[in-house]
């Protein structure tokens, strides 16, 4: 937080019973008081820290941050299962793999897939992205999100993001884990049976509705969620992913097979490089060179604590931010005629 503002609100709270706390430190201390639910929803990897101290006092924890599983899946799922706390995918896509997945009889279980809306240049080709700005990038056709988020579902990294999650909190490897492309949004993702059968799960594209089912897990709440009309809809369409056009998947699932510390370095430099652009220092086909570039650099490595995670993230944040540089310097060369 800030400190002139935390001072400010200390000093004005002062005598009222209010704890007033700042900083990483103070998350952390806020997640281990006791609390029925928590929702670990503090974008990137900066909601690790919080994350594990509610794990790790046997809490529900109702899981918005994807980075979480992508930086220290295997560390997070083993606290998990030592401290017997529960962890609810809050994500539409793995919410609705969680409704659909038999958990006590997961062998039965062949493959999940899940569903991408494609994001809004889903039709671009990938030329045609390359003057793409941030604000084209962060109007998303189907979801209200945020800039981050908003900028990943362009690239469709935030899809590899999520294979990544996902193959840690159900346990399935790479192969067993599809993506379809779904401009509608409507099928949030489905599992696929050894028998043949499928089991999807839709709705209208409302996080309001994975939110509730996480806030009432077992149970279920009223939501006032807009209610889905399969007939008004008319036409549901399915696709599946150009890699081509949209390297970030190729990328993502590279850095999954390296295993280590890769995936925590796809995720810094991804985060990097998304800021970059956001800022306007970089182009959008830049952000997943940027992090291809980031892993190509570091030597993979084995993450096997919580400081491994976070040197790879601070080392990966580095090389990604000077490789942001050059490809800044060379926007304004371009800009200006010099090259």
């Amino acid at each position: 937080g800030d400190p002139i503002h935390y001072a400010a609100l200390k000093e004005a709270l002062a005598g009222s019973g209010i704890e007033v706390a700042s900083g990483a430190a103070a998350l952390v201390e806020a997640a281990r008081r006791p609390a029925d639910w928590v929702m670990a929803g503090i974008v990137g990897a900066a909601g690790l820290g919080p994350t594990l101290a509610a794990i790790r006092r046997g809490a529900i924890v109702a899981l918005a941050n994807k980075e979480v599983l992508v930086c220290a899946g295997a560390l997070v799922m083993q606290e998990v299962s030592r401290y017997g706390a529960t962890l609810l995918p809050v994500d539409s896509e793995h919410n609705a793999v969680w409704q659909c997945f038999d958990h006590a009889h997961s062998e039965t279980i062949e493959r999940i897939i899940l569903t991408a809306s494609g994001g809004p240049f889903r039709e671009r080709t990938f030329e045609d992205m390359r003057d793409v700005t941030p604000q084209e990038a962060v109007a998303h056709p189907n979801w209200s999100m945020g800039a981050k988020i908003s900028v990943d579902s362009a690239t469709m990294m935030n899809k590899g993001l999520e294979v990544i999650e996902a193959h840690h909190l159900f346990r399935l490897p790479l192969e067993r884990i599809d993506i379809v492309v779904h401009p509608q949004s409507i099928v949030h993702s489905a599992v696929v049976y050894r028998d043949g059968s499928v089991l999807a799960q839709l709705g209208s594209p409302d996080m309001r509705t994975p939110i509730a089912y996480a806030l009432a897990w077992p149970d279920r709440i009223e939501t006032p969620a807009k209610r889905l009309d399969l007939a008004a809809v008319g036409r549901l369409t399915f696709e599946p992913p150009d890699e081509q056009r949209f390297p970030a998947l190729r990328v993502a699932r590279e850095a999954l097979i390296r295993g280590g510390g890769c995936p925590t370095v796809l995720n810094a430099a991804n985060e990097t490089a998304v800021h970059a652009f956001l800022e306007g220092r970089i182009g959008f086909l830049d952000i997943v060179e940027t992090v291809e570039r980031t892993l190509e650099s570091m030597p993979g490595g084995k993450l096997e604590s919580l400081d491994d995670v976070y040197n790879f993230d601070t080392t990966a944040r580095e090389v990604a931010a000077r490789l942001s540089g050059v490809h800044a310097s060379r926007r304004v060369a371009a800009s200006m005629g010099l090259q």
